[in-house]
Order: structure tokens, then C-alpha cells, then sequence
């Protein structure tokens, strides 16, 4: 099967990369990377979330997703860090 090249990465640094095919023995020979590098920290996994529908105002919501990626991280990080001082009821 023939690698199709992403338009993002140039020709020389495509032929330069030499991956051969997966098989079975590649396969059975793999090992999980925390075996054979130990000095790497595990994963550390994020609290269970919960997806909700909420309504919020469009310039709240515009001025998250204008800052970039992870704009529904942040807004749960303002609304922890707003927990902290007040009382939601």
C-alpha cells in the first residue's frame, strides 16, 4: 500500500523518513513505552468530566474560542477558580 504524503511536510523531508510496513513479528515485538523508558512519568489522566449544554453569552463564548485551542478547558478552569470564592447557591 502506497504512503500518501500530506501536503504540510516537504518532499526531501518525506523521502527522507524510511518506515517499513507493520507485520506481525513488528508487532509482537513492541513493548509499552513505560518498559523501556522508565524516566518517563506516567499519564496522568484528568478527572472524569461530564458533558453538559449550557447557554452562555456569545462574547463569553467568542472571546474563549478567539484565544485558541482548549477554549472548553478554560472555561472550566474560570468556572473552578470561580468556585473557590463563592457559593453557586
Amino acid at each position: 500500500m502506497k504512503k500518501i504524503k500530506p501536503e504540510h511536510i516537504a518532499q526531501a523531508d518525506w523521502d527522507a523518513v524510511d518506515s517499513p510496513p507493520l507485520d506481525s513479528s513488528l508487532l509482537v515485538a513492541m513493548k509499552p513505552v513505560s518498559a523501556t523508558h522508565s524516566d518517563i512519568p506516567p499519564r496522568v489522566r484528568s478527572p472524569q468530566k461530564t458533558s453538559v449544554s449550557v447557554r452562555l453569552d456569545e462574547a463569553i463564548v467568542t472571546s474563549f474560542r478567539d484565544a485558541g485551542r482548549d477554549w472548553q478547558a478554560r472555561i472550566n478552569d474560570a468556572l473552578r477558580d470561580w468556585l473557590r470564592e463563592h457559593n453557586p447557591a
